[in-house]
């Protein structure tokens, strides 16, 4: 599989490439961004932008550490702009990218998963 979003060569040195690890790792991510967009998507139709602000932060971390470098950018700037109240009008385009983009990058994580449990 050709991975689009994610950076299977910074995977593997964050995990050392430890076929385990990456398996722990890819978990966490799963249940993370999960519970990450759902609270998004509430935190948004209450407008409590400012700790929409913050989770979007916290989002960003998730997103980094899987090489999706686009993804976190993006992340960012939505981090700044909820944080300021600012743009209110593109926060919804941005939930729906991330919940996009890392159902994705689970998908290609799962197959980077598989890949890497066959050749142990």
């Amino acid at each position: 599989m050709d991975y689009r979003l994610i950076n299977s060569d910074y995977l593997d040195s964050v995990a050392g490439d430890d076929p385990q690890i990456i398996t722990e790792i890819v978990t966490m991510f799963k249940d993370q961004v999960v519970e990450i967009f759902a609270e998004m998507k509430l935190l948004y139709s209450r407008k409590e932008y400012n700790t929409l602000g913050m989770l979007a932060h916290k989002a960003k971390s998730s997103v980094a550490i899987m090489g999706m470098a686009e993804l976190a950018t993006m992340l960012k700037t939505f981090e700044l702009s909820a944080k300021e109240g600012k743009d209110s009008e593109l926060y919804e385009s941005y939930i729906n990218r991330f919940g996009d983009d890392t159902k994705i990058a689970i998908s290609e994580l799962e197959d980077l998963v598989s890949n890497r449990l066959k050749k142990s």
